[in-house]
C-alpha cells in the first residue's frame, strides 16, 4: 500500500517557492475553469442551445437561493461571482482528486518517489487559503456596503457592556470561521482519500466503486456547504445591526398580532 502522508509532497522549486502536488492540481483546476469560462463566453448566443439552457437554469436556481438569503435580487446578482467562483473552484478541486492517476502516477524527487498529483483539498494549506479568502472577502464587502466605521461598529460597540461583550464575541467568531471552514473541508477530503486508498489496496476491483460514488457526493456537499456558509456570512456582514433589530422587532410584532387574532 502506498504511504499516506498528511503533508503535501514537494515536487520541485521555482526560485524559493516549493511546488507541491496539491498546488499543481489546484493550478490545473484553475486553468481548466478559466478555459471553460472563455469557451462558454464565446458560445453565448441569443438562440439558446441545450448547453446554454442548462447553464442558465442552474444560474437562475442559484440566484433564487441567494435572493432568499440576501433579501434582494440586486444583491444576489452583485455577489453571484464570488459565491459561484468559490463553489466551482472547490467542487472542481474535489472531483479532480477522484480521477484515475491521482496518487498512482509517481514522480522522482531528491527526497524519493512521491505522487505527482493529489487532491488540493487534502492539503490544509489549500483549505486554509480559501477559508481566509472567504472570510476576508465577506468583511471587505461588508465594509464597502456599510462603511469602515459602520462595519467595525459590529465588533466594537460601546453603547453598553452587553453590546460590547457581544461585539467581542463576534470578532472572535471571525477567526473561528476560518478554523471551521478549513478543517471541515480538509478533514472530509483527506479522510475520503485515505478510505479510497485502503479499499483499493484491499480489494482492487468493483468494491471501491460505491465508495467512489460516495466521495463524488461528499465532494459536491462540501463545496455547496462552503459556498452557502460564505453566502450567509456575507449576508450578515452586508446588513447593519439596525436592520437586524428592525427585522427582529417586525417579526416579534407579527407574532404578537397573530396571537391576538387567534381566539
Amino acid at each position: 500500500m502506498p504511504e499516506i502522508s498528511l503533508k503535501a509532497e514537494e515536487l520541485f522549486h521555482i526560485g524559493s517557492l516549493p511546488i507541491t502536488n496539491t498546488y499543481l492540481v489546484s493550478f490545473l483546476a484553475l486553468f481548466g475553469l478559466v478555459v471553460v469560462g472563455m469557451i462558454l463566453n464565446e458560445k453565448i448566443k441569443l438562440s439558446v442551445g441545450w448547453l446554454q439552457n442548462i447553464v442558465e437554469v442552474v444560474l437562475e436556481a442559484l440566484l433564487e437561493l441567494m435572493e432568499s438569503v440576501l433579501g434582494s435580487r440586486e444583491a444576489a446578482e452583485k455577489y453571484l461571482p464570488l459565491i459561484a467562483t468559490i463553489f466551482l473552484f472547490v467542487i472542481t478541486s474535489n472531483w479532480l482528486g477522484l480521477l484515475p492517476g491521482m496518487g498512482s502516477i509517481l514522480f522522482h524527487t531528491e527526497e524519493g518517489i512521491v505522487p505527482l498529483l493529489r487532491s488540493p483539498a487534502s492539503d490544509l494549506n489549500f483549505t486554509l487559503a480559501i477559508a481566509i479568502s472567504s472570510v476576508v472577502a465577506a468583511n471587505l464587502l461588508g465594509m464597502i456596503k456599510l462603511g469602515f466605521f459602520g462595519h467595525l461598529g459590529k465588533f466594537f460597540n460601546f453603547s453598553d457592556p452587553i453590546n460590547f461583550f457581544v461585539g467581542i464575541l463576534e470578532l472572535v467568531s471571525e477567526f473561528a470561521k476560518v478554523v471551521s471552514f478549513s478543517f471541515r473541508l480538509f478533514g472530509n477530503v483527506f479522510a475520503g482519500e485515505v478510505l479510497l486508498t485502503i479499499v483499493a489496496f484491499l480489494v482492487g476491483y468493483i468494491v471501491p466503486l460505491p465508495f467512489m460514488f460516495l466521495e463524488i457526493f461528499v465532494g459536491f456537499i462540501q463545496a455547496f456547504v462552503f459556498a452557502m456558509l460564505t453566502l450567509v456570512f456575507l449576508g450578515l456582514h452586508t446588513t447593519s445591526h439596525d436592520a437586524h433589530a428592525e427585522a427582529g422587532a417586525h417579526s416579534q410584532g407579527s407574532t404578537l398580532s397573530t396571537q391576538k387574532v387567534e381566539p
